[in-house]
């Protein structure tokens, strides 16, 4: 009798590029500017990517969408999450904030866009120079997922 075992890597989801964007814009800001300047349609997920451990609680809004022309699923993924946290102290009320990355070596980099499917590095490209050309966005880029750490963090 034959035994077959599987790895975390038969599960793993290889087949996407990864976008990084710096902007100061809020998340249902930068998703409006995309669908207009991008002609995609991004909507709000239902819920937000929750991480959480024995330290933090995170939550990261996730925006989405299919484009049916060409079968890729497109998220947009905020790479920080903002954690207030209040003390009492002497009848004094402090607070303070946490704030949380959910790609740690990639802390500069504000939004990702995580297209699933085989692009043409032209596609990517054109769509990397679109998001550039919008004046709320800093910069944007491709990012090699194979160099991160904490890529697991990408696959739902």
């Amino acid at each position: 009798m034959q035994i077959h075992s599987l790895g975390f890597d038969d599960f793993s989801e290889d087949d996407y590029s990864l976008i990084g964007i710096h902007t100061a814009l809020e998340d249902f800001k930068l998703a409006y500017l995309l669908n207009k300047n991008l002609s995609t349609s991004f909507y709000k997920s239902r819920e937000d990517l929750n991480i959480e451990d024995q330290q933090t609680k995170a939550s990261f809004s996730i925006f989405n969408y299919f484009s049916k022309e060409y079968d890729f699923d497109w998220s947009l993924i905020a790479n920080s999450s903002k954690t207030e946290n209040q003390q009492e102290s002497n009848e004094l009320l402090l607070s303070s904030e946490t704030k949380t990355y959910l790609i740690t070596e990639m802390n500069k980099v504000d939004f990702f866009i995580k297209i699933s499917g085989e692009l043409e590095d032209s596609f990517l490209s054109d769509t990397i120079e679109k998001i550039k050309n919008i004046d709320q966005i800093i910069t944007s880029y491709f990012i090699d997922k194979d160099k991160l750490k904490s890529k697991e963090f990408l696959i739902f």
